[in-house]
């Protein structure tokens, strides 16, 4: 059947198989389309073989079915799930690719869930901020290049009109920086996002902060001698209420928009739905701003100030664990909002001891934490992700000229729970440093950046310290990454598959799909080669196939003659087999192109061929490789093996590098892939076989490893 175009074949794929009411999940891996429907006998299997585009259609057990399209898999997915009449779907809309993968990422969870999903709220509050957060903080990096270079003063009381007007842009974001986070923390909770905000506003307003150290009737005031700040009391109702100038503060509305959630979806429970949207939010508010006010608040700004005050403690009785402890500290106490009470300490030892000997420990943990985001911007630029390029950039900037760490930690280190880690043993050399060295101390308020260096004194240990830091956490990592193998794999696939697009090439991205059902496959060759034309190829080849090579036709013959011969090599020792024989129909099929299988002597499997590694499942069950004259190779370990998950296999090489003929790809455990109940044949396949003149297995005989099994002539 003639499907001409992408949107006519996602439509007869759709009928094909039942329609969209009869799909409960598409997936899609490498070169397969993989169906759960709901009844798999509804499934019309002639009539999609007979597509145009379709290599082949695979059912299985359980009503699952999978349909081959080769390399054009990611653009047919892409057209079906955009199809209208599966929007029309509604309810009964088939999860996604993404739905899939992001169950299977809740499932493999376990038992440290609770920290993956405080990351997650962490994450998702202040993610929407990254744009607003660097607008500010490079505002505040060209505010402190002017103060070093002594244009201005930053921090003087009397600064001209124009000056504070500049000062209000960055303060904009920072100050009301506790709305937004009440806004984003409650949409990622599923509640109503601007009752959050309304909450977090009510103790912002000039209403309520203009009663701090006022004469107000019912407001006292007393000195905090600890911190040397003046603290206010109001009696609201005959009930005392602290007041707080909540400005900066990201703990507190972080702390009551999750008990907000709480109080907003029992309301809904309690309410009928034709009275929710009113009396839902007029309760919550009702509860959750008194609740802000009396004790939420205090709780945040209580918690800094203990903070502050044990450390002031930890400081006088042991000055060289302080140094140490600050560094290791900050990364926690920032993302919560928790280190706003430090600067108050701060600078009450620049008022009263002269100097300060918090910020030199602390900037370890600043440089730190911008020596990750060096490493992550060097790995951006590396694989070539330019999102990720921009948000380095940005922060790194923001960091190094304006001493901002938010940047960096909301948009790129709360994101990837590996970066942590690898940035805390950063700070904990810069503190040992410090500490050994006998301290750093500051006669002035600095923001810790590249720029306010000279206001360090011992200049000279500040510098050996911070530059400890920073390197020592961009090391880190940049030489272990920020993503893991099946995060990075997936991420360099889909900007391959990116990038080919743009070139007007198909591809395969064959890291794409999730590492419990991925098939590996290495595509370079042109559309034609992945669809109608593999197909053809692959027939023509099959009709020769269980016969000896020597008994090939005599078209075959002079067409190898012909040609220029490569030779692919056993990647096992063992028997060789006609495809034919394997127990797996696309393969059997030459669907994924001609080749030999293997019945493997011992689990030592080595390359075929000298090329370039273009892909390597994480589970070490496949690897396609690119010849230096374009033939493709994939070399695929068992049948259906990429259900074991990497169990029993040892993957020794990477994507990315080259390889000879005869180099270890992987060992493999054969009485564990057969204790799995999986064949352990070794398939060898040219995946461009459409592209070549020939391609001539030889089977049916005793093989050693490097031994050739296939000639392919161009």
């Amino acid at each position: 059947m003639n499907t001409s175009t992408p949107g006519a074949l996602a439509e007869e794929i759709l009928r094909g198989v039942g329609g969209p009411e009869n799909i409960e999940s598409l997936t899609h891996c490498a070169t397969r389309l993989r169906f759960q429907l709901h009844d798999g006998e509804k499934v019309d299997q002639a009539a999609l073989d007979a597509l145009d585009g379709v290599m082949g259609t695979v059912p299985q057990s359980g009503d699952r079915f999978q349909i081959v399209i080769g390399g054009a898999v990611a653009t047919v997915f892409s057209n079906i799930m955009n199809l209208p009449s599966m929007s029309a779907a509604g309810a009964s809309r088939p999860k996604s690719d993404a739905d899939v993968k992001a169950e299977a990422r809740a499932k493999g969870r376990g038992r440290y869930a609770w920290l993956d999903n405080f990351f997650e709220y962490l994450s998702d509050s202040f993610r929407p901020l990254l744009g607003v957060l660097l607008g500010a903080s490079l505002i505040i990096a060209i505010a402190s290049m002017l103060d070093a270079f002594g244009v201005v003063d930053f921090r003087a009381a009397d600064k001209s009109a124009s000056w504070v007007f500049v000062d209000s842009m960055w303060r904009s974001v920072l100050y009301f920086l506790p709305i937004m986070v009440a806004y984003n923390a409650a949409k990622k909770l599923k509640i109503d996002p601007w009752v959050g905000a309304t909450v977090m506003a009510a103790v912002m307003t000039p209403n309520f902060t203009g009663m701090i150290g006022s004469k107000t009737p019912g407001v006292t005031t007393h000195t905090n001698t600890t911190l040397g700040t003046t603290e206010s009391v109001a009696h609201v109702f005959g009930l005392p209420m602290q007041l707080n100038d909540y400005g900066g503060q990201v703990f507190v509305p972080l702390l009551m928009v999750a008990l907000l959630a709480l109080v907003y979806k029992g309301l809904k429970r309690i309410f009928p739905e034709n009275v929710q949207m009113v009396f839902v939010p007029f309760f919550s508010m009702l509860i959750m701003i008194p609740m802000t006010a009396f004790l939420i608040g205090p709780m945040g700004i209580w918690a800094g100030n203990g903070l502050g005050t044990g450390l002031s403690w930890l400081n006088g009785n042991a000055p060289i664990v302080f140094a140490i402890v600050i560094p290791l500290l900050y990364p926690f106490l920032v993302p919560l909002g928790l280190h706003w009470p430090l600067n108050a300490l701060m600078l009450v030892n620049i008022n009263t001891l002269g100097y300060d000997f918090i910020q030199g420990p602390m900037g370890t943990w600043n440089f730190a934490c911008f020596g990750a985001t060096a490493g992550v911007l060097l790995l951006s630029i590396r694989h070539r992700e330019k999102d990720m390029r921009q948000t380095a950039t940005g922060a790194l900037a923001a960091g190094l000229l304006g001493g901002i760490s938010e940047p960096s930690l909301y948009g790129i280190h709360l994101r990837f729970k590996r970066i942590y880690p690898r940035m805390l043993v950063g700070c904990l050399v810069g503190g040992v440093i410090i500490g050994v060295l006998g301290g750093v101390n500051t006669k002035a308020f600095a923001f810790t950046s590249l720029l306010t260096i000279p206001v360090f004194d011992p200049m000279i240990k500040y510098i050996i310290a911070i530059s400890a830091a920073f390197f020592t956490s961009m090391a880190l990592v940049y030489f272990s990454d920020y993503r893991t193998k099946d995060e990075r794999a997936q991420v360099n696939a889909e900007r391959d598959a990116a990038e080919a697009a743009a070139r007007g090439e198909a591809v395969v991205p064959a890291q794409a799909a999730p590492a419990e059902d991925r098939e590996l496959v290495a595509v370079g060759a042109p559309a034609a080669a992945a669809t109608g034309a593999t197909t053809a190829a692959a027939a023509g080849s099959a009709a020769t196939a269980d016969a000896p090579a020597s008994e090939a036709p005599a078209a075959t013959a002079e067409a190898s003659a012909a040609g220029k011969g490569t030779d692919i090599l056993a990647p096992v020792a063992g028997r060789s087999i006609v495809l034919g024989e394997v127990e797996d129909p696309v393969f059997a099929s030459r669907a994924l192109g001609e080749g030999v299988g293997v019945e493997p002597a011992d689990g030592r499997v080595v390359a075929p061929v000298d090329g370039e590694l273009i892909s390597v499942a994480n589970t070490g069950h496949a690897f396609g490789i690119r010849t230096a004259d374009g033939v493709e190779v994939l070399v695929h370990i068992g049948i259906d093996t990429v259900q074991m998950k990497g169990e029993g296999f040892d993957v020794r090489v990477e994507a990315g590098r080259k390889v000879s003929a005869g180099d270890l790809l992987a060992e493999v455990d054969l009485d564990a892939v057969r204790a799995a109940g999986h064949p352990t044949v070794v398939l060898v396949t040219v995946l461009n076989t459409a592209d070549m003149a020939s391609v001539e297995p030889h089977t049916g005989q005793d093989v050693v490893a490097g031994a050739p099994v296939v000639t392919v002539r161009r």
